[in-house]
């Protein structure tokens, strides 16, 4: 598998005059991205450029080293796409449809059905497989979408909102599911989705996109990284005697709605800093751990920064 599993060099896809994708270049290797942005970022219209489903304006790229633009029915043959509406024929049951995935992706009839247990196993789907998908609840057709995403072993999955409508013990078992494709079957993934925690969780890198643009394309660790030492510290009472302490030592700290405060000091030691800083004020310190930036507060800011400049 090449080191770089997605690049795009400016790609425009144009609706008459309205610019959906606008200039369009970035590179994604192997592991699990984010794909963020608010409504009408370009997040659907980049998932059907990479599919080869909309014809590119301009620009050029490759996916797992074939032509976006002469080889989009190769690319989806190895591409694995689960998207976010429901995707089912009426009267067939889940195995059915799995199987019918199977064969769509060129695995004969009885492979097709074998991997379709095989998947189902591992997607949690027991004696409910059986039954016909129009009676599945909504949790249940996402994890059939996802079985069928993975039927035939494609080396790239593109999933777009895998989680909607999933409770919270579903959401968990998805995730876990994802992490276990990229850790253990090497697969990467493309993972669109507005559940910020979800890219929290299990995403290596993440890509922002706003109106059109990649406005933020990076490891998560990297952007997590505060810019400056800092501490983030929670204590058992009030606070407010240390906020007194620090800022009259010169620190500077935030406060959180949760009540949590966020502590940085010029030098070197904040940690040893804090400290004495709570015993000087009386203060006990429940928790103390460094500091990561927020990626809420870094998607805010590139859409922030997008509006600014547009305005």
């Amino acid at each position: 598998m090449p080191r770089v599993i997605i690049q795009l060099e400016n790609i425009v896809k144009r609706y008459g005059r309205i610019r959906a994708l606008d200039g369009i270049t970035m590179a994604i290797g192997p592991g699990i991205t984010g794909l963020l942005g608010p409504n009408g970022a370009g997040k659907t219209t980049l998932i059907k450029v990479l599919l080869g489903l909309v014809r590119v304006s301009s620009g050029s790229g490759l996916v797992l080293g074939l032509d976006l633009l002469r080889k989009a029915r190769a690319i989806r043959g190895v591409v694995g796409f689960m998207p976010e509406d429901d995707c089912y024929v009426a009267g067939l049951s889940g195995v059915e449809m799995v199987q019918f995935a199977a064969r769509l992706s060129g695995l004969p009839k009885t492979e097709g059905l074998r991997r379709a247990h095989e998947i189902l196993d591992f997607c949690g789907i027991e004696q409910e497989r059986y039954r016909t998908v129009d009676t599945y609840s909504t949790g249940m057709r996402q994890q059939l979408k996802f079985a069928q995403a993975i039927v035939h072993d494609p080396p790239l999955l593109i999933l777009d909102e895998p989680t909607a409508g999933l409770d919270p013990e579903e959401r968990t078992a998805m995730l876990h599911r994802v992490q276990l494709l990229s850790s253990q079957a090497g697969k990467t993934v493309l993972l669109s989705t507005h559940i910020l925690p979800d890219v929290q969780a299990i995403c290596d890198g993440v890509v922002i996109l706003a109106k059109g643009r990649v406005r933020v394309i990076d490891r998560l660790e990297t952007l997590n990284r505060p810019t400056s030492p800092a501490i983030q510290v929670e204590t058992v009472g009030d606070p407010a005697l240390l906020i007194e302490s620090i800022r009259a030592a010169g620190g500077q700290v935030t406060s959180d709605t949760d009540g949590r405060l966020r502590i940085s000091a010029d030098g070197q030691a904040v940690e040893t800093r804090v400290w004495q800083w709570a015993r000087d004020a009386g203060v006990a310190i429940r928790t103390l751990v460094p500091s990561r930036n927020s990626l809420e507060q870094i998607f805010l800011d590139a859409v922030r920064e997008d509006r600014d400049a547009h305005s």
